[in-house]
C-alpha cells in the first residue's frame, strides 16, 4: 500500500532507460511537456518515450533508485488541454533519472551546483529548473543531449 507521502502531484515519461519526473504548481504545464516527449519520441527526436505516470505519481526508494509509477487510477490516462482525458501506453515502472521542476523559483540563467540536485524519498537525483514561461521541451532536449561544460 502507497504511503500517501510517496504520492505527489506529478507527471513522467520514460525516455530510453531512465524517467524523467515532471512537478509543478497546477498549470504550469506537466502534462503538456510529458505529451511533448512522448510526441518527440513519434517524430524520432527521441529514440523512445512512454508515459508512466499524470497528475499523480508514486514515488519510492527502491536500493538506492528512485523509482515511479502510475497510481493505479489513472494508469494509462493524460490530459491534454483542448481535448480532455486520453488513453494512452504506459510503462507500468521507471528509475527516475531526471527532476524537472516547472514553474520553479529558483530557476536560473546559469544555476547554482546545489539547485541542480533534487533529494526524493532519500535519492538523490540530476534536477532542471525551468522559470515559469519558459519553453520547457528545449531545456529538457538538452539537459538529456549535452554534457555540462563544467563537470
Amino acid at each position: 500500500m502507497a504511503r500517501p507521502e510517496s504520492t505527489i502531484h506529478a507527471s513522467a515519461v520514460l525516455i530510453g532507460s531512465k524517467a524523467v519526473l515532471i512537478r509543478g504548481p497546477a498549470g504550469s504545464g506537466k502534462s503538456q511537456l510529458a505529451w511533448d516527449l512522448v510526441t518527440a519520441a513519434a517524430q524520432n527526436v527521441l529514440p523512445f518515450a512512454r508515459m508512466v505516470a499524470d497528475d499523480r505519481a508514486f514515488l519510492e526508494n527502491h536500493a538506492g533508485r528512485l523509482v515511479v509509477r502510475p497510481t493505479q487510477v489513472l494508469a494509462g490516462m493524460i490530459e491534454i488541454r483542448g481535448l480532455g482525458i486520453r488513453r494512452v501506453d504506459v510503462e507500468p515502472v521507471a528509475v527516475v533519472g531526471l527532476v524537472v521542476d516547472l514553474g520553479a523559483g529558483d530557476a536560473a540563467r546559469l544555476p547554482e551546483k546545489p539547485a541542480t540536485t533534487a533529494v526524493i524519498e532519500g535519492v538523490s537525483v540530476p534536477r532542471l529548473a525551468v522559470a515559469a514561461g519558459t519553453a520547457a521541451l528545449p531545456l529538457v532536449l538538452a539537459a538529456m543531449h549535452t554534457p555540462s561544460a563544467g563537470d
